[in-house]
Parts: structure tokens; C-alpha cells; sequence
């Protein structure tokens, strides 16, 4: 049996070994989940992609065909960021929708994938894409064909006509080409096109609730779907096994989907307590995506966005943070997510600092993106935690992030279902 003894610094250059090969992980702190903290010194064994056991201590008792040295690091769970645009970058000109191919979306991807998982985000929820290059990102990683994170896939978005969502601001007869395909009017359109997500391969159900602050529709962030067609589309979903995710800024639109049974408001940007009352009440979660109005907030007033963006960019501006602030004070749940696409992939660690400033202990940040948006994905027994039997997903970086949350902004080593990501 041959053994390697691999520096933290030398590890990324190192490709990832076989799932079949043992590796025994010393590590100089461990945080195995947020609400336990730093444990110490430790050695971790992984075996055909999960964590077979763990020991405490530098000393190594493992039998192990490679060894990583990271005793001058800190270990946590693998980050999980709940809301990603893997096949887009920002500040991209709304008229590329009329030029470039869906597969361009799949080149984007692979780019992103890569620079998502090098960032310590080893799982992440796609939340809104073309028909399949989400799906095909999902295997891609899956497979390990592709360095990347795990992938839960929405596909493309439920909206309304004419709404954020629905391809807008083209010629009619562009629009008819461009369509979606994922458009409805009513409760019974509305459940048959959750069927189509879910016969496509979704693996949640995206809808845009209300209007949004990129789209090229100007009619505000207010409430798009009725409330019938709101709570057709949540039974609908949770039939079939499926959660909903929807993006929801306004308050009576954040309202009617909390109160329609669907599982988590992305963005929330103008949550008011009548809102959070009912996300509390219904157990919704929130996930505010404060990273996302950095990146707009980056690029406003710059000839990047349209005259019809920018007014509603300069509202939601006005209100970043504050549903942070006000869903903790009320007790409603708080999932990590950052809406990356509009902002650098690859930055998604900025979004700790964002809800620190918001009111969030760095535990409660750091829980955020590890056991509490497992359990949101309902993984929780599989991700979020470095704990015997999860998958061997895990980061290392320079200093103990509960004291310094701005350390999770910069992965040193990272490893994704027993992989090192090179």
C-alpha cells in the first residue's frame, strides 16, 4: 500500500484519488457543525466518498492510502448556498437571450461550477436555468466529469404571462420563439406545468411570485400569481414529493406564498411583519440573497442596466438587509443563499459578512449554510455536518470562522463527496 503525505498547500495541485482509496484528513481544528463549534485536533477517514470515522487528536490511527496535512487549518462542513445561476454572469445584456444557444448555458456552467466549489460551496441549489443545462451541469458533477458542487436543479422557472420569469422586452414574434414553455394562467395550467417541471427532472419547483428587479417588465415587485394559483402549485409540487422555492420580494406576494404552503421566499427584500408572521406560523424560510444587490448595487447607474431596471434596482437598494434583521427578531428561519449569476460566481462567501451586519451571530451564519439549508433540501442527515456516515464534503480555511466570519470568503482545500477539488 502506497502513501502520500499531501501539504495543505500542495493538496490543490493534487488530482482527486478514487472513491475507492481511503483518506485519513489531520486536521488542527474541526468544527463539525455550527451549534457544537471548534472541537480541536483531529483525524478524519473518509472511504468511498463519506466519512467512515473520526478520531481526535494529530496522531494518526488510520491505515489510510493518502494522508492530508491541513494541521495548520480549520475544517468545516462543506457550504451550501441555496440559490445559484450557475449558466449566467452578471451584467450580461438582456439581449443575449435572442443570440446565444441554450448549450452556451452549458459552457457558462462548467466555468461556474468550478469556480463555485474552488470557493468551499460544494452543494447548491440551481434556481433558475434553460430546460436542461441545469440538469446536465447536475450530472456532469455528479458523475465527476466536471469539477463542481452537488447539484439540486430547479430548471426553468414557473411565471406568469409577461412576468419575471417570462422572457420580455423583444418583438412578438421573438418573444413567441423565446417562450419558456413554463408560463401559466389559473390553478389548473399552474399544476400542470409543476407536472411538466417535475417530468423534466426538476428537483424543485421554481416560480417567481412576484415581479423581479432584473427583468425588463416594469410593473414593480409586487404579487404576481393569485393565491389559487399560488396554493395549486404548492399541493401540486408536494404531491409529487417536491418542494417550492419562490422568489418573492414584495410583502403581500411573500405573504400569499408562505400562506399557500410553499417552503422558502428567496430574496424577501420587502418582508414586513405581516408576512413574517405567516412564514413563521408555516415554518417558510427565508433566503435573502444579500450578495445579489451588491452586484447590482455595482453596476447601477453604469449603462449596464436598462432605465426599467434601474427603478426597481434603487428600491430594493433602499430596503437590502432589513428582512435579515426583522425575520430573526420574529424567529423565522434564515437559509444561506446568494442569487450568484448576479454577481461573481465565486464570491458567494461574501454573503457571511452581509448577515452578520444584519443581525446573525457568525454561528447562526455559518449554521445557515451547513445544517440549516441542509435541512431546507431535506438532506440533512447527508450534508451540513462532518459527522460519520455524511458525504465527505468539507472545507479548510485559515482561521476559525466563528470569531472571524469573513474567514469563509477564501477556501484553502476543499472536498466534494470524498474528491479533492484540484
Amino acid at each position: 500500500m502506497s502513501r502520500y503525505l499531501l501539504l495543505a498547500g500542495a493538496a490543490a495541485l493534487v488530482s482527486a484519488p478514487t472513491l475507492a482509496a481511503t483518506q485519513a484528513i489531520i486536521v488542527g481544528n474541526l468544527i463539525p457543525d455550527a451549534a457544537t463549534g471548534p472541537t480541536g485536533p483531529a483525524v478524519i477517514l473518509i472511504e468511498d466518498g463519506r466519512i467512515k470515522d473520526i478520531a481526535k487528536g494529530t496522531k494518526n490511527p488510520f491505515q489510510a492510502d493518502t494522508v492530508v496535512d491541513l494541521s495548520t487549518k480549520t475544517l468545516v462542513p462543506g457550504l451550501i448556498d441555496l440559490h445559484v445561476h450557475l449558466t449566467g454572469d452578471p451584467g450580461d445584456d438582456f439581449r443575449d437571450e435572442a443570440v446565444n444557444p441554450d448549450e452556451w448555458g452549458v459552457v457558462m456552467g462548467v466555468k461556474n461550477a468550478a469556480l463555485t466549489v474552488k470557493a468551499g460551496f460544494t452543494t447548491v441549489r440551481e434556481a433558475g436555468s434553460a430546460q436542461n443545462t441545469a440538469f446536465v451541469l447536475r450530472r456532469g458533477t455528479a458523475e465527476g466529469r466536471i469539477v463542481g458542487p452537488r447539484i439540486i436543479a430547479a430548471g426553468p422557472a414557473l411565471s406568469i404571462v409577461g412576468g419575471h420569469g417570462d422572457v420580455t422586452g423583444f418583438r412578438t414574434d421573438v418573444l413567441t420563439a423565446l417562450a419558456s414553455g413554463y408560463t401559466c394562467t389559473g390553478p389548473v395550467e399552474c399544476a400542470e406545468k409543476v407536472r411538466k417541471s417535475s417530468k423534466s427532472g426538476a428537483d424543485v419547483i421554481k416560480i417567481t411570485a412576484t415581479g423581479g428587479v432584473l427583468s425588463q417588465q416594469g410593473r414593480g415587485l409586487e404579487a404576481h400569481f393569485t393565491n389559487e394559483e399560488m396554493v395549486s402549485i404548492a399541493n401540486t409540487a408536494h404531491s409529487l414529493g417536491l418542494k417550492v422555492m419562490a422568489h418573492a420580494h414584495g410583502a403581500r406576494g411573500i405573504e400569499a406564498a408562505a400562506a399557500a404552503g410553499i417552503g422558502s421566499i428567496e430574496h424577501g427584500t420587502f418582508a414586513d411583519e405581516a408576512a413574517l408572521m405567516v412564514m413563521k406560523a408555516k415554518g417558510t424560510v427565508l433566503v435573502p440573497t444579500l450578495m445579489a444587490l451588491e452586484g447590482v448595487r455595482a453596476r447601477l447607474g453604469k449603462g449596464i442596466y436598462t432605465p426599467t431596471v434601474e427603478v426597481k434596482a434603487k428600491q430594493a437598494l433602499e430596503a437590502a438587509g432589513r428582512q435579515v434583521t426583522r425575520a430573526k427578531a420574529m424567529g423565522v428561519t434564515i437559509a444561506f443563499g446568494t442569487d450568484a449569476g448576479v454577481f461573481e460566481h465565486g464570491s458567494n462567501g461574501g454573503e457571511f459578512a452581509l448577515l452578520v451586519k444584519a443581525g446573525m451571530t457568525p454561528t447562526e451564519a455559518l449554521a445557515s449554510a451547513t445544517t440549516v439549508a441542509a435541512k431546507t433540501l431535506r438532506m440533512e442527515n447527508e450534508i451540513g455536518r462532518i459527522a460519520v456516515g455524511y458525504s465527505a464534503d468539507m472545507v479548510a480555511v485559515e482561521e476559525n470562522p466563528l470569531t472571524n466570519i469573513r474567514t469563509l470568503e477564501k477556501a484553502d482545500w476543499v472536498m466534494v463527496r470524498g474528491r479533492i477539488v484540484p
